[in-house]
């Protein structure tokens, strides 16, 4: 079981979630992702969140991981997954990254091209499983609040008949930075963005389901 931080993962994001810099507009957006998950959790009581990106290698798997762990957080029945336009792999940067925020990453298939790890932190009693795969891939559940992540994915899934809701919440692609002396730094800027907005969605939920046990 890899993990290449003593940080807590709890503190991680709770400190990315308080200080996290987002406009206004985008602000409102995030609470109203946050409203109709809530309005969908209201009536189902349980939701899955589909994070979208076109090689479901980086964004969207940061954003699934800390969507994990918020739902842990925050004690809500919330499902997060991912997937993409194509099969790559899921980053071994990015993977690097969630480490560093105190992530385990256990090997569970081994595959040359694009392998499954089973994801844990301290204090988890669930499982993620993460690897690159398809929007339509069958372990993804249906129906979903689909979220896309980068444009390219927004601009080529059009029509996504089985989500409930879809939303496009574009992050900056730490790709730019693969091979520069920045890589480590802008990864870590990147996961931290996206684990605090991922913090005011999540929290915003909570606060407008106030008649949710503790």
């Amino acid at each position: 079981m890899l993990k290449t931080s003593a940080i807590s993962t709890k503190n991680f994001f709770e400190k990315a979630t308080k200080k996290v810099l987002v406009t206004e507009d985008r602000k409102k957006y995030l609470f109203k992702i946050a409203e109709s998950i809530a309005k969908e959790y209201t009536t189902k009581s349980i939701v899955t969140l589909h994070y979208i990106c076109t090689q479901n290698s980086r964004r969207s798997q940061l954003a699934n991981v800390w969507s994990f762990f918020a739902a842990h957080h925050y004690k809500l029945n919330i499902i997060s997954t991912s997937g993409g336009n194509e099969v790559t792999c899921f980053n071994r940067s990015t993977i690097k990254t969630l480490q560093k925020a105190g992530f385990y990453f256990q090997l569970s298939d081994f595959s040359h091209q694009n392998p499954k790890y089973e994801i844990s932190f301290d204090g988890s009693k669930k499982i993620l499983v993460g690897y690159s795969k398809l929007i339509d891939d069958a372990s993804n559940p249906n129906p979903f609040i689909a979220i896309t992540t980068c444009s390219e994915a927004d601009k080529n899934c059009p029509y996504i008949p089985e989500a409930s809701f879809r939303f496009h919440l574009p992050f900056e692609d730490p790709k730019r930075a693969d091979g520069t002396l920045r890589q480590e730094e802008i990864y870590l800027e990147i996961s931290k963005q996206i684990a605090g907005e991922i913090g005011i969605i999540f929290n915003e939920v909570k606060n407008q389901l106030p008649f949710l046990e503790g």
